[in-house]
């Protein structure tokens, strides 16, 4: 499903934490302020030691240990070993993690079976200005049918047959999740045309289907894949193909950088309401995003870019620059109506989750489950589980 996309909360403006107050005290003898605070970063700094390895080469690692994971004892160790091995499917999962992958079918303790062959090191961020985020994406349900009539009027398109995909690995292996989209005039591949340019224009490129809401087929874009209900009652399944090559450009962002709305308002939610109270401003909001998804019709539900479908609350999409697809991770975030500290599987990617402590979580299918990854926004905390003999 997703993607090279991106997610709800993607459409939002993503801010920093607070930083915590420099505490000053004095020093008896001397009476020369001492800063506390730096002074503890400055050990703790000291004593950690980061590695890179072999596995995941892009990203900065602290050796850690199980007992150091938040509520690590109050895991459902069943339900992470059928994700594992759900993802042990795939030719991924099974490279990073081997013998492994045929030993957790056999395995008569769960719990025993994490401990005993793996060893957790925590993702280091890759930008030392923001901490991890967590964000939360759904497969949506849109109502449609697949001839064109009153209401079902907004195509969902199949990948136009003038886009071209250049795979850069041949040339550069470094760049292998790389993608270059264009199109080619004359002699030339120059870009692809961008969500404005392509509204007025006549698409080359087969019709999935027709749905009645052109707000709800943004929203699918942003997720990557979902649930038509067509009219003559059969349920379709749509999911992400392919992509103008265009950059993402948030549309909450817009929207509160014109004084639309504040961040606290800026939810999938609160972005239909606008929607619904300025219909003549719609095609300046979604123009501000360059970015076009095309989609294809499937056999199954959500499926994520490692191939299997996604296990709703266990299946996350990542940043592959830094992360492996297919590399089982342990998650630790707080959010108001309660702290999701789990191990999950990145299954997935999206072009707006950049970063290395960066994820979105797959909340499920349908209403609920939207309103959940509406919502969803948190501070991250990531380890990558990697087997003892690699380590």
């Amino acid at each position: 499903m997703k993607r090279n996309i991106l997610y709800i909360t993607t459409i939002l403006f993503l801010v920093g934490c607070s930083r915590e107050p420099t505490v000053v005290v004095y020093d008896a003898p001397t009476q020369k302020p001492l800063d506390i605070q730096k002074s503890a970063q400055e050990s703790i700094q000291k004593s950690i030691q980061k590695v890179k390895l072999p596995a995941v080469p892009n990203a900065e690692l602290i050796p850690s240990s199980f007992e150091e994971l938040p509520e690590w004892e109050s895991e459902d160790y069943t339900a992470a070993l059928n994700s594992f091995v759900t993802s042990c499917k795939t030719s991924k999962t099974k490279a990073l993690y081997e013998e492994l992958c045929r030993v957790a079918k056999e395995t008569p303790s769960p719990k025993d079976f994490f401990m005993q062959n793996f060893a957790p090191y925590q993702v280091d961020v890759s930008d030392k200005k923001d901490d991890g985020l967590l964000t939360g994406y759904y497969e949506p349900l849109l109502r449609g049918s697949l001839k064109k009539k009153e209401p079902y009027v907004h195509p969902v398109y199949g990948t136009p047959k003038d886009l071209v995909t250049v795979k850069l690995a041949d040339q550069y292996p470094e760049l292998k999740n790389y993608r270059l989209r264009g199109r080619v005039e004359g002699a030339n591949v120059v870009p692809y045309y961008s969500r404005k340019e392509l509204s007025g224009r006549k698409i080359d490129a087969e019709i999935v289907c027709y749905v009645d809401s052109r707000i709800d087929l943004f929203f699918l874009e942003v997720q990557g894949s979902g649930r038509v209900l067509l009219e003559n009652g059969e349920m379709m399944y749509v999911g992400f193909d392919n992509l103008n090559g265009h950059k993402y450009k948030s549309i909450g962002k817009y929207l509160i950088d014109a004084g639309e709305m504040t961040y606290a308002e800026a939810s999938m939610q609160g972005i239909k309401k606008w929607c619904d109270q300025n219909p003549s401003r719609v095609d300046e909001l979604l123009h501000h995003n360059d970015s076009m998804v095309f989609f294809k019709k499937k056999n199954q539900p959500a499926t994520g870019a490692l191939g299997v479908v996604l296990t709703p609350e266990r299946s996350v999409a990542i940043d592959q620059s830094y992360l492996p697809l297919g590399s089982m991770l342990y998650m630790s975030a707080e959010t108001k109506e309660k702290d999701l500290n789990r191990i999950v599987l990145a299954q997935d990617t999206g072009g707006a989750i950049k970063g290395s402590v960066r994820a979105d979580f797959f909340c499920g299918y349908g209403d609920e489950a939207g309103q959940i990854a509406g919502r969803l926004k948190a501070p991250l905390k990531l380890w990558i589980l990697l087997p003892k003999s690699k380590s």
